[in-house]
């Protein structure tokens, strides 16, 4: 036997229904305009009381306990909902009390009559004038104050935001901010101005509540007099007597709420530009000091000693202010080691805990980490690995333009003894296997060394290697082989990764250091390009796109006015300014790729090649795509390829050259099966360098 289990699904209008859904602010919303037209039975009209209470009695909280205003955004829109809340049951309560004020107190409810029986005590005038006072102080001091707090915090708002937007655009064109920090901080600014805005605003439903609390009560007094008087036939004494007590109690009814919603207005208004919740600013600003709660004790003591005054609560509050004077006294004059003492071990192990994390998420640019069988490569009396860090990190500066970041190095107990591990950005670049106490032999024409030894791979070009013993060096140099120690066969890999990711390396903190380090004199081009006509990162990308093909920054006048060049010519897109900055470095490009012989060797793209890359370029020019077939570029690949193997079969290292408007997208298909072959185009080979053309694809 077989049971079938029904499953319902809630439709989505239910789940909107729900509270905090859009359905049910909606139905609120109607409900409350509602209240204005439909007579409602005592019943609802004592719980609508409630809930303009209650919600009233949380606003104010909310406002007390923010840290900045723009926490509390929804402000103004709440200011809105909860007077139309107070007005629509003004209306409904003022209703209640001329339809069924005859019948006594509780004709327009029970909230209404418990507030008027409490604030009257019995007697009609006194109940009238404490009710007055509370409207004059809600609507003469506390909305009036927050109005104009408001009013001048939204101009004071706008008329700061252009110098806040420039201040932004200074950070992030100093390198001090990203482009996500500034795009969340473009949109803290427009909210702030926005909130402000709407706070002036805002302010003017709170005074218009004010008023029409008043037009209120004096309907809710005259008319009901009239019409208990002329319709019901009610004696004078009591007709002021039930009139008075609903009038009064309706008016408490709706001026509590308003002068609690009132008050967290001023609260949110009055906290621009301080931190931190209202409890903490006032007992941090107004009790941090001694001397003003000295003064304050004092001055107690003085209205303690007066003639016909209460000793007692002066007294009381003299020495409250005065111990918390001594205290405070105490705190800021003790001696350093007495504050460095007096830390709790909590909030040292607080603040280890925190230097942990920050160090767990820092990001080193290079590490390196050995395992524990490599590590008298890096200590001891003559650490030889640090030294040829320092020595690669010079070298490198020299030939590429920029010092490379700090290589840290560390050990790594997963790793096994003879291990070791190079990560650029906390990711794996390379690994590889050391023996510390042996050299490893290499023979350069790329065969496997005839000596004895443990048969290895070199781990930087991948080239057979063997590692001998130290007694064997004079063989293997006689027999023509390169001889590296266990340090050097390291800062090889290291060097051939580090050109690998060099781009990558290049932050933008690094790129703004290479412009200020630039000449007096040379520093003009920089203001002219920079933010007017290239940004920051623009410059950035440029330089990276350079180091990615190994070409030296180190001539940065002549790159930045090929960047200046390009965006005068109207080019936004980094390869379209790339390729001028290379027909700026042409000399120095095609220094780069001459041979030993004197000459640059040439492998050039034929006619049919040149028409194949530049029918498969699709998209904007700006931004060209290649769209090869997939056959076709197996084939470009494989004929280029035996084109330069013929080449070096020969003893040269050839470039690769073809047009301008293809020789990115040439050098993206080269990478993949010989990064160390160089593309240029025609127009980046110097007119007086010598050439030799070896073949052609």
């Amino acid at each position: 036997m077989s049971t079938t289990t029904t499953r319902f699904s809630v439709p989505g209008w239910v789940s909107d229904a729900r509270p905090g859904g859009d359905i049910a602010l909606a139905l609120c919303v109607v409900a409350l305009l509602a209240i204005m037209l439909v007579p409602l039975p005592t019943v609802l009209l004592d719980f609508g009381l409630a809930v303009s209470i209650t919600s009233s009695v949380l606003v104010l909280m909310v406002a007390l306990f923010l840290n900045r205003p723009l926490e509390f955004t929804s402000f103004p829109t709440v200011l809105l909902l909860t007077t139309l809340l107070r007005l629509g049951l003004n209306i409904a309560t003022t209703r209640a009390i001329l339809t069924h004020g005859h019948e006594g107190p509780a004709g327009a409810g029970q909230v209404v009559s418990a507030f008027g029986a409490f604030l009257m005590g019995g007697d009609v005038l006194i109940g009238l004038v404490v009710f007055a006072i509370l409207l004059i102080v809600n609507f003469m001091v506390v909305t009036k104050g927050s109005g104009r707090i408001a009013e001048v915090a939204a101009r004071f708002s706008l008329d700061a935001m252009p110098g806040k937007q420039m201040a932004i655009d200074a950070d992030l064109s100093a390198g001090i901010i990203d482009e996500t920090e500034s795009r969340r901080r473009r949109k803290e600014l427009e909210q702030e101005s926005a909130f402000y805005g709407s706070m002036d605003g805002a302010a003017k439903f709170v005074r218009g509540d004010a008023i029409a609390g008043i037009i209120v009560t004096f309907v809710n007094l005259l008319g009901g007099l009239a019409i208990g008087l002329g319709r019901h036939g009610m004696p004078l004494a009591d007709a002021i007597q039930s009139y008075s007590l609903l009038t009064v109690g309706d008016g408490l009814v709706s001026q509590i709420p308003s002068l609690l919603v009132s008050v967290a207005a001023g609260i949110v208004v009055t906290k621009a530009g301080a931190e931190g919740r209202a409890d903490q600013l006032l007992a941090t600003q107004l009790g941090g000091g001694p001397k003003p709660l000295a003064i304050a004790a004092g001055g107690a003591v003085l209205m303690a000693l007066m003639p016909g005054m209460p000793a007692l609560p002066f007294l009381a509050l003299a020495g409250a202010a005065g111990g918390a004077a001594w205290m405070g006294r105490n705190a800021k004059g003790a001696t350093p080691a007495e504050a460095a003492g007096a830390v709790p071990a909590a909030a040292s192990a607080a603040a280890s805990e925190e230097a942990q994390a920050q160090e767990a998420l820092r990001v080193d640019g290079v590490r390196v980490e050995l395992g524990y069988g490599l590590l008298s490569l890096a200590a001891g009396d003559a650490p030889r690995m640090t030294e040829q860090i320092r020595a690669l990190r010079r070298t490198l500066a020299a030939e590429m333009g920029f010092m490379l970041p700090s290589i840290r190095v560390q050990d790594n107990l997963t790793l096994e003894p003879d291990q070791y591990l190079i990560r650029i950005k906390e990711l794996e670049a390379g690994r590889g296997s050391l023996r510390a106490a042996r050299l490893l032999a290499i023979d350069p024409s790329g065969g496997e060394p005839s000596l004895r030894g443990e048969r290895c791979q070199e781990p930087a070009f991948g080239l057979p290697a063997v590692w001998i013993e130290e007694q064997q060096r004079e063989e293997a140099l006689a027999r023509g082989c390169t001889v590296v120690d266990a340090a050097g066969v390291l800062a090889t890999h290291l060097t051939e990764i580090m050109r690998e990711n060099m781009a990558e390396l290049l932050s933008h903190a690094d790129t703004r250091k290479l412009l200020d380090g630039l000449p007096e004199e040379q520093r003009r081009i920089v203001q002219e390009i920079i933010p007017a006509q290239a940004s920051m990162g623009t410059v950035q990308r440029v330089l990276q796109t350079l180091l990615a093909e190994r070409v030296s920054i180190r001539d940065l006048p002549t790159i930045l006015e090929g960047i200046q060049e390009a965006v005068s010519a109207g080019a936004r897109a980094v390869p379209a300014i790339v390729a001028t900055v290379r027909l700026r470095l042409a000399r120095q490009l095609t220094d780069a790729a001459r041979g030993p012989a004197g000459h640059v060797a040439l492998v050039s793209l034929g006619a049919e090649w040149e028409a194949a890359f530049g029918e498969a370029l699709v998209g904007p020019a700006e931004d060209r795509q290649l769209a090869m077939a997939p056959s076709r570029l197996t084939e470009f690949v494989r004929r280029l390829r035996d084109a330069l193997d013929h080449a070096a079969a020969q003893g040269e290292t050839p470039v690769v050259v073809c047009s301008g408007a293809i020789r990115t997208h040439v050098r993206a298909v080269v990478e993949r099966f010989r990064p160390m072959t160089t593309v240029m185009a025609q127009g980046e080979i110097h007119p007086r360098a010598r050439i030799r053309t070896l073949g052609q694809v």
